[in-house]
């Protein structure tokens, strides 16, 4: 089968194969070492759902929904579904995802291997936190049911474990009753860093969600301004519609140049910072937008152009994180990068359940760059250098370039997971980096 198993970050695009889950079945017992990696949805910014030596299994031939229980919240299904129909199954219930990334186009499967974090990790955790069962498919054919209780060892190894462990085949996910899907947001306007830092425990205390877009490029009075968008679900007299409408916009073809440089992205931050009024504004949205603002406009990562983009996510400590947000940005600007997405929250005190999560308490940085070869590799490596010289970490699940050094030093415990990793099972991302060391 030869289908787009690009990852999002579109760097390596080329020919990739991959088979069936049916097939896989069929061949488990001759499965090859390192031969083969689930595949999701291709949502993954980097080389962390690539296998080019050998095949990538094509989750998405499996994406039913078993069952959903509207009294108990408990949706069971394949791993291949994805997050969207997830929501249009269980919205029109009042349940909804309890954590969710910046997109619905990912996978129940890639949520899990990625161990996704959203706007309200202070509130409740990572998604593999609600996770309440898997069953997960070792190539020595043995199907194990994992779960807090049962094979625990290896449900913490899944979590997070950037689809190593085996091929998840079913899970129940434990959903969240809300009023109404939608969002009463509260806009706050900060015109600094420090007034960002002045406000976040005050807010994400109040507050079941909280994001921070800033304009990355903004220098002198102005640096470190932007918008926090803080929100909690709406009560249940919201009379918006339930589920959104279809896409109404989309790229259809890629630039030979990347659209989102200094200079556009200079004007979009102006124009969407004086949109937002000073202050603090109320209103009621849509979840579709208060969620996934980039899901409304099909291909957006082509805006980026032939060569790709990188993203950068990064955690650290909360005693370092005011001086460390602004190197960082300082750092891309330094360097002559402009991040269109540039994003910045807290993670909580909640531990993961996955052995091999990205967030833990502190604040988490994401930026993203149009790929202009060298000297974009170059501000990627100082940026990883500030990152762990400060005692954070790197995310792996969103990288396709880091060192094993600066791998090795963002997750020490990594042969934990090396010792529970299918061997039949092996990624780009793992053999660059993991394997190298």
């Amino acid at each position: 089968m030869v289908a787009n198993f690009d990852s999002w970050g579109r760097l390596d695009t080329r020919t990739r194969h991959a088979i069936s889950p049916d097939a896989f079945e069929d061949d488990i017992h001759t499965a090859a070492p390192g031969g083969y990696l689930p595949f999701g949805n291709g949502r993954s910014y980097g080389d962390s759902c690539h296998n080019d030596p050998g095949l990538l299994i094509d989750n998405r031939k499996r994406g039913r929904i078993h069952a959903f229980d509207t009294g108990t919240g408990i949706l069971s299904a394949e791993a291949g579904v994805t997050l969207s129909a997830i929501l249009a199954r269980a919205v029109p219930h009042r349940f909804f995802l309890p954590v969710t990334p910046g997109t619905a186009h990912v996978t129940l499967g890639g949520a899990i291997a990625n161990d996704v974090h959203g706007k309200n990790h202070h509130a409740r955790g990572t998604f593999g936190n609600h996770i309440r069962r898997l069953t997960l498919l070792r190539s020595d054919g043995v199907v194990l049911t994992c779960s807090e209780t049962e094979n625990p060892e290896m449900f913490s190894a899944t979590i997070g474990g950037m689809g190593l462990t085996g091929l998840i085949l079913d899970v129940d996910l434990q959903m969240m009753k809300v009023p109404s899907a939608h969002i009463q947001q509260h806009a706050i306007r900060f015109d600094s860093l420090d007034d960002y830092f002045g406000m976040i425990d005050r807010v994400d205390a109040e507050h079941e969600y909280s994001v921070a877009w800033i304009d990355q490029l903004a220098t002198g009075r102005k640096a470190g301004r932007g918008i926090l968008l803080a929100g909690d679900h709406a009560d249940a007299s919201c009379e918006l519609p339930d589920l959104p409408r279809g896409r109404t916009l989309g790229i259809p073809a890629t630039p030979p140049f990347s659209l989102l440089n200094r200079l556009t992205l200079k004007a979009f931050n102006a124009a969407y910072i004086r949109k937002a009024k000073a202050g603090e504004t109320v209103e009621t949205v849509k979840w579709s937008g208060y969620f996934y603002p980039l899901d409304a406009i099909r291909n957006w990562n082509r805006l980026y152009g032939r060569k790709g983009l990188y993203q950068h996510q990064s955690v650290y400590p909360v005693d370092v994180a005011p001086a460390i947000t602004a190197r960082l940005m300082e750092a891309a600007r330094d360097a002559g990068h402009g991040s269109f997405l540039t994003v910045l929250k807290r993670f909580g005190e909640h531990r993961s359940r996955g052995l091999f999560s990205f967030p833990r308490p502190g604040f988490t940085l994401t930026l993203d760059f149009a790929n202009q070869g060298e000297g974009t590799l170059k501000l990627l490596d100082t940026l990883d250098r500030i990152v762990v010289s400060a005692g954070g970490a790197v995310n792996p699940y969103k990288d396709a370039r880091m060192s094993p050094q600066t791998f090795d030093a963002s997750f020490p415990e990594w042969r934990k997971l090396e010792a529970m990793r299918d061997p039949a099972m092996m990624s780009d991302f793992w053999r660059r980096t993991a394997m190298a060391l």
